[in-house]
């Protein structure tokens, strides 16, 4: 294959229109290093397929930094929470190989199963489930973390205001929501029912990832009866990973450690 030559006038024509092209295309990242590139390729002597090669990954790549800046905005992760900074040390009893594989393979999330993480307060719940988040947010995963209390609050103004169905089509959008802390929903009936069919709504359609202080046994506490508890439940598990962590709080041990 021929090497760039650009010494003719047609070629000269052809790049006082580029950037007229470049910019209808919107390909801003080639409109900037296309004539640096240029000049490299003429050093080097790249054909034109490693030419156009190199100018189209420098356009794919910062499209995709700009997508998943986007999409890290949008999903009110708190920052800071990866699975780089959290302590697996002190959760022994977690399987990070597990952890590590839903992080960075997302068929569980095309298959629209969910996670349920399970442990008492302060022992890396919320830490945890943001940091898969994070993960799948950096695959082009769209992702919402939010307290489970404040979406109930939001959906069941919705249904107020007749608009709980668009409300709910809205979230759908999101392939992963994560729900921390399901167990401070109070238990209203109102929003119990909003509750439930986020749940139903999402069954084998979309992904869920629930943390929880409050094992299953104690969910009547969360839904207005037993048979919404039983329901919710059923669709939660039917696709899911579960874990559970025993460790002991967090929180507490470094209020100790200050203490000392």
């Amino acid at each position: 294959m021929h090497n760039i030559d650009t010494s003719t006038s047609t070629s000269s024509n052809t790049a006082g229109a580029l950037p007229i092209l470049l910019k209808s295309l919107r390909l801003p990242t080639i409109l900037d290093i296309w004539q640096q590139t240029l000049q490299q390729a003429e050093r080097e002597g790249w054909n034109y397929t490693k030419f156009l090669s190199v100018l189209f990954e420098h356009e794919l790549e910062t499209k995709n930094r700009k997508k998943i800046k986007t999409l890290l905005k949008k999903s009110e992760l708190p920052p800071g929470k990866s699975l780089a900074t959290f302590d697996f040390s002190q959760v022994q009893n977690l399987n990070r190989a597990k952890i590590d594989d839903l992080a960075s393979n997302t068929n569980w999330v095309r298959q629209a199963e969910n996670i349920l993480i399970f442990g008492p307060s302060g022992v890396g719940k919320s830490h945890l489930s943001a940091a898969i988040g994070f993960a799948l947010i950096e695959q082009n995963i769209k992702v919402l973390f939010t307290s489970t209390t404040k979406l109930v609050q939001n959906l069941q103004a919705s249904r107020k205001d007749c608009t709980l169905p668009a409300a709910l089509a809205k979230l759908n959008k999101y392939e992963v929501i994560i729900l921390d802390d399901i167990g401070y929903v109070r238990k209203d009936e109102a929003e119990t029912h909003v509750l439930f069919e986020l749940i139903a709504e999402r069954y084998e359609q979309r992904s869920l990832i629930i943390t929880s202080n409050q094992p299953f046994s104690e969910w009547d506490s969360i839904f207005a009866t037993n048979s919404m508890t039983i329901a919710a439940i059923d669709r939660l598990i039917h696709h899911s990973t579960i874990f559970e962590i025993t460790s002991e709080s967090y929180r507490k041990k470094h209020a100790l450690t200050k203490q000392i």
